[in-house]
């Protein structure tokens, strides 16, 4: 009973703010399936636009499992808030799951400065695109319906089109130079 009432630990606030990026994974309550499908996928789609909107954050990559779902989110202000922006995202989807819930809480891994750089980054948004082979799904990651990722104003990006990378790099790192440089 007392393990109900604990919490995974959490890193301080401001490790969520501002230029950060988080791989939050989500998982269902007892690993609920029969959510997953193009209706759920669209609604996903339209409440991670929001909650980056609002919080000043992309989604870089997403994956959404049978039981679980995966998520880059990597802010683009000096004033993002990705803890904000999963919490408004998981508000917000869970009356949308029709079977199930999602689990207390879930689990989240700040990247460090290293993994924020520009193939390092690339890597772990592969990561999570690969979740699918790796689970059998399917056999090529860019045959998998529910991943992509989701960069409000550019509603037709993919992420495995061909210059998705360099034009991500511009989107989302222009605001860190254009930070880095303005006069002060």
């Amino acid at each position: 009973m007392l393990a109900d009432r604990r919490h995974l630990p959490r890193l301080r606030r401001e490790f969520y703010q501002g230029f950060a990026a988080v791989h939050w994974t989500f998982c269902l309550k007892d690993r609920a399936t029969g959510w997953r499908d193009e209706l759920f996928h669209a609604r996903f789609r339209e409440i991670m636009a929001h909650a980056c909107v609002r919080h000043g954050c992309v989604n870089a990559a997403y994956c959404l499992m049978p039981d679980h779902l995966h998520l880059l989110l990597a802010g683009i202000r000096e004033d993002a808030d990705l803890y904000l922006a999963a919490r408004f995202l998981r508000k917000h989807l869970e009356p949308a799951l029709r079977t199930g819930c999602f689990q207390k809480q879930g689990y989240d891994h700040v990247l460090r400065e290293a993994e924020r750089e520009k193939d390092a980054f690339a890597k772990v948004c592969y990561y999570i695109l690969e979740n699918p082979v790796r689970a059998s799904l399917c056999d090529d990651a860019t045959a998998y319906e529910f991943s992509g990722s989701v960069i409000p104003g550019f509603p037709d990006l993919r992420i495995h089109d061909e210059g998705y990378w360099e034009l991500y790099w511009r989107i989302c790192h222009h605001a860190l130079t254009s930070a880095a440089t303005a006069p002060t």
